[in-house]
């Protein structure tokens, strides 16, 4: 091709397709129309607002417009932009933050169970009698015991109660004893310099913990308070996750993870006998991924007969831990596909920021293998056809907010790939992963970081409602339809009593 012809080509090219008519009302007007397509695309765009909800919305975005133009002419004092450890406690001031408390939130769908209460919550259950304590170098042992236990210690096995009297003060052994219940910490730039050395003290909490939780009567009065604490954060359905560790009691008699999942399922009964407005939990079995395809094959048989003791509250399966480091699922690809007949997948992929890797690949492994929803998908954005897959099949993404931000994944959340799974309509719901290490309420604090952090500054109520319902939509609730419809009834009353407080 002679050489001005290719000169005349990459003009065609490279000249923007515009017709400039001089008209600058043309002009603002296309730009205009340009706008509001983009702002019909986004996920909430199709929810029709009743007068009273147009009313609250006016509250809301009066609330939210106010934080945002502050932060945006006074960014160092921007709390999104910050570490979530510097102002998790300060947002519980906010009246937006207090308006989303209230807001009915439909269902939590991706919770961990030991790590959803806080630290002080966790302090508090070392005051129980009969609890012994092994402090080694980095890390503590607890083991409830009627004597002294026999099992190896680097040190010595000391009672809490002897051990904490016999500090200088009480208070200063609990400050002590509290550090390893949580990762919030005043320096987490400097200390938590990487995402391998975050997620170390992460998974330090849960083996710091494990002789804590597992004692029976501990485990079971756990995940009541944690029912407890989801409702009391307007939570009407609970999926949590679970390795079912085999738990123990003051005798020393240890129960494997089929009886772990029955407690919990006695424990629920119970709390819906006490309280009949929640509406229930499902469990979803979900092991370490750090394992080999014979362990994965014994997970399997376990789900299986937990779902034939308890077919109605086994929800699912999945494989859990830092994907970066854990096998992928992949490699387990067979025992999986064995099982997808009987065993619905709910499984970790893509919570990485790393691009055509094992880790991020995990999200086309869960494509394939039929998951109802993936958790995190947090790398999903740099795989396009995966994402129109993930629509066209209806599978929902578990977005986890803080936790990404916190575990290392993001340092800005205006930066959360969740912006663009927002603008594009994905089918997400916002979780919260595990809120009590860092100190944020049951889901409360996910939604209003995302609403104010992450979200446009556009986004109104009809993005908060849709995630609330989207959260019921995408869940194993085995009451759908009731359950959308007290979620209505609820929402109704919520808008009612803002309304009516304002006007």
């Amino acid at each position: 091709m002679p050489q001005k012809w290719l000169v005349f080509v990459c003009t065609l090219i490279t000249t923007p397709f515009l017709v400039f008519s001089g008209n600058v009302d043309f002009i603002i007007k296309e730009r205009a129309n340009l706008l509001q397509k983009e702002l019909d695309l986004m996920l909430g765009s199709d929810m029709v607002l009743t007068d009273s909800e147009k009313k609250a919305n006016e509250i809301f975005m009066d609330l939210k417009t106010r934080e945002l133009e502050y932060g945006f002419k006074n960014p160092q004092y921007y709390n999104c932009s910050k570490h979530f450890f510097e102002y998790n406690t300060e947002i519980m001031n906010s009246e937006l933050f207090k308006l989303i408390q209230k807001m009915p939130k439909g269902a939590l769908l991706h919770a961990h169970d030991t790590a959803l209460l806080k630290a002080d919550y966790v302090l508090n259950l070392t005051y129980w009698d009969n609890l012994y304590v092994c402090f080694q170098e980095n890390n503590i042992n607890f083991l409830f015991s009627e004597d002294r236990p026999t099992t190896f210690c680097g040190t010595k096995w000391e009672l809490v109660k002897d051990k904490r009297y016999s500090f200088s003060t009480v208070e200063e052994f609990d400050n002590e004893l509290k550090k390893y219940f949580t990762l919030v910490i005043h320096n987490p730039k400097e200390v938590y310099t990487d995402i391998n050395g975050v997620w170390k003290k992460f998974q330090d909490y849960f083996i710091n913990t494990e002789g804590l939780f597992s004692y029976k009567p501990v485990w079971e009065k756990y995940f009541y308070d944690t029912l407890k604490s989801a409702r009391d954060d307007n939570i009407m359905y609970l999926e949590i996750r679970s390795v079912l560790p085999p738990l123990y009691d003051i005798k020393g008699n240890v129960f494997d993870s089929i009886t772990t999942a029955e407690c919990y399922k006695k424990v629920l009964d119970k709390f819906k006998t006490d309280f009949p407005d929640f509406f229930g939990a499902k469990l979803i079995y979900a092991p370490s991924r750090s394992v080999d395809a014979e362990v994965v094959k014994k997970y399997m048989e376990i789900a299986k007969e937990i779902k034939k003791k308890m077919p109605d509250f086994l929800a699912g399966f999945d494989l859990v831990g830092q994907e970066d480091l854990g096998a992928p699922i992949k490699e387990f690809m067979s025992e999986l596909i064995e099982a997808s007949d009987e065993t619905n997948y709910f499984f970790h992929a893509g919570e990485t920021n790393w691009y055509g890797t094992s880790s991020d690949e995990n999200l086309a492994d869960a494509i394939v293998l039929g998951a109802r929803r993936i958790g995190h998908a947090f790398a999903i954005v740099k795989h396009p056809l995966l994402m129109e897959e993930v629509k066209k099949r209806n599978i929902a993404l578990e977005v986890n907010v803080i936790s990404n931000a916190v575990l290392k994944l993001v340092e800005d959340v205006r930066n959360h790939p969740l912006a663009l799974l927002l603008a594009q309509n994905m089918p997400v719901v916002i979780s919260s992963d595990d809120p009590g290490l860092w100190e944020a309420e049951m889901l409360s604090h996910d939604f209003y970081v995302t609403f104010v952090g992450v979200a446009s500054k556009h986004a109104d109520l009809r993005l908060l409602k849709k995630l609330a319902f989207n959260s019921l939509c995408y869940s194993e609730i085995s009451n759908k339809d009731k359950a959308l419809h007290e979620f209505n009834i609820r929402w109704t009353k919520f808008i009612d009593s803002i309304v009516k407080d304002k006007w």
